[in-house]
């Protein structure tokens, strides 16, 4: 019961904290915005886009997209709770499941959003790796809906990583960060099988291939 209550209270103060130390942390960073015209090509192509991105990238990532509504997809484990919480401070909806959780009810929900017109993100190597392996959700969900997967990554000069199976890397105060949009991807509607795979691998390759030119310019390849 005591432990129980010590996490309610520690979802309610923690995500509050981190979002604002986030604000003042990041604005002393330098930040450059590279293929920036994938992301205005999507404002003609649909109502909507798939974000799609290494786990590793995701707390600064959910702080540079802030601007942009969507509604993500998060982890129903206990980690999750807090990247949730985090998430919904920073004004994203969120919709909770993984591979191994929750996850088929989760993409459902996913799909009414896109339907709707919102904008979805979705962790491409899932919750629990392997690392950069993508894995088929949001293949899944732009077949679905029509809309197309964007593909985006980030570095910095200088950072800090988090000991996770994915090593999440958090830029340091006062560093470069270069920011990068891939090439939209569109998938098929009503993709089969062999399709699927097809984009999913598509969409893997793009996102390591903006990994290797984000950290390669840092002679950084292993965050």
């Amino acid at each position: 019961m005591k432990s129980k209550l010590l996490h309610t209270l520690s979802l309610a103060v923690v995500p509050w904290f981190l979002a604002r130390l986030m604000r003042l942390w990041f604005a002393t960073c330098r930040v450059e915005v590279h293929n920036e015209e994938y992301l205005r090509s999507s404002y003609g192509s649909e109502k909507a886009v798939v974000a799609s991105f290494w786990h590793y990238t995701i707390i600064y990532l959910f702080y540079f997209v802030r601007k942009y509504p969507a509604t993500a997809m998060v982890s129903a484990s206990e980690d999750g709770d807090y990247i949730a919480g985090l998430a919904g401070q920073l004004g994203f909806n969120v919709v909770r499941g993984s591979s191994n959780n929750r996850g088929v009810g989760a993409l459902k929900k996913l799909m009414r959003a896109v339907r709707n017109g919102e904008n979805s993100a979705i962790v491409a190597d899932g919750s629990q790796g392997p690392v950069r392996i993508a894995q088929p959700g949001a293949v899944l969900l732009a077949s679905r809906t029509g809309v197309p997967m964007l593909p985006m990554a980030w570095s910095a000069s200088r950072y800090m990583t988090i000991k996770s199976w994915d090593k999440t890397a958090v830029p340091m105060p006062f560093s470069r960060i270069d920011f990068y949009y891939g090439e939209l991807i569109f998938v098929p509607r009503k993709a089969n099988g062999d399709e699927i795979e097809r984009y999913r691998l598509q969409l893997e390759q793009s996102l390591n291939a903006l990994y290797t030119t984000a950290w390669g310019s840092y002679d950084k390849l292993e965050h």
